[in-house]
């Protein structure tokens, strides 16, 4: 099994140096809604299949970043030290940071206090160089349990989620609620009541394509009645491809039908910020390099959604 984001996310906080820069010094990252972004997450399961480290030599994991044709990224940041230690590259590679993934734990009132000061700390620094969605997946009760959160959980989650929002609306950014395939379990009680109970307003939809259509089942109907239901409230696309169930190296023709998802996004009007996230897995292909794969996922991407 791939190391769970989560725990990925976690030990970076490890790595984070100590340099910073003036927010001033990035002003040529205003953010562009049509330029393809990637998740980090996903170069760490390539490098992982390769015993690399991402963390080891961020600067050459950047200039390899951008040899692949990017010119935007997605971090996972758990602490400030994390995003004060990538932006000096992101300043000399000219990489836009649009978006950001922060963890949170919301289904308890004492924790979430704690979780949501954290993620506006991460938050302001992030505007500073340009990020305008953070994007968080409320962590379930054990990665890999069995349990589900209880009702009385789950409505404190939505309150600390919906307060998490509109916080941040008053910082002029956007929260993005994500999820894995754990909360579409039990009737997608979870993933509907986050929706149902907070206000467009300060919790808008990080639509992880994949792990929706996973987590149903592999139903393209599940799916495709999520964005008839939220369409308007999606900010932000994880876009990945299975071919019979299993992740590809590289975004193409598969399970999902993606030229659907974006002509239906389109006739909705919404035009979200696009993230690659084509991860590995155990029983994932093995045939190309990490740029030569995500070289292959930005071709597939820019003809399907136009841009």
């Amino acid at each position: 099994m791939i190391q769970p984001r989560r725990t990925f996310v976690k030990s970076m906080a490890l790595l984070a140096g100590a340099s910073s820069f003036s927010g001033s010094d990035f002003n040529f990252l205003a953010t562009d809604r049509k330029i393809l972004s990637c998740n980090q997450y996903a170069w760490f399961t390539f490098f992982n299949r390769e015993n690399r480290d991402w963390n080891a030599d961020l600067d050459a994991s950047l200039l390899e970043y951008t040899s692949a044709g990017f010119k935007a990224l997605e971090p996972s940041a758990g602490s400030v030290d994390e995003i004060i230690r990538l932006v000096p590259y992101l300043k000399k590679y000219h990489i836009a940071m649009p978006s950001l993934y922060v963890n949170s734990t919301l289904h308890s009132q004492e924790l979430a206090v704690a979780s949501i000061a954290s993620v506006l700390k991460i938050a302001d620094e992030a505007k500073k160089y340009g990020t305008e969605i953070i994007v968080t997946n409320p962590n379930p009760l054990k990665w890999g349990g069995t349990e589900n959160k209880s009702d009385g959980e789950l409505q404190v989650q939505a309150q600390s989620l919906n307060n998490l929002g509109a916080q941040l609306r008053e910082r002029g950014m956007k929260l993005a609620y994500h999820t894995h395939d754990i909360e579409l379990r039990a009737a997608a009680r979870e993933f509907h009541h986050m929706l149902l109970a907070t206000d467009p307003k300060n919790v808008s939809l990080c639509l992880d394509v994949h792990w929706v259509y996973r987590g149903s089942g592999n139903s393209q109907i599940a799916l495709f009645d999520i964005v008839k239901l939220y369409g308007k409230r999606i900010i932000e696309l994880h876009i990945r491809q299975s071919v019979e169930g299993v992740w590809q190296e590289s975004f193409g023709e598969g399970d999902i039908d993606y030229l659907r998802l974006a002509q239906e996004l389109d006739a909705l009007g919404v035009k979200p910020q696009l993230v690659l996230e084509q991860c590995l897995e155990k029983e994932s292909p093995h045939q190309l390099t990490v740029v030569e794969a995500h070289k292959k996922d930005i071709q597939y991407a820019k003809r399907v959604f136009g841009i």
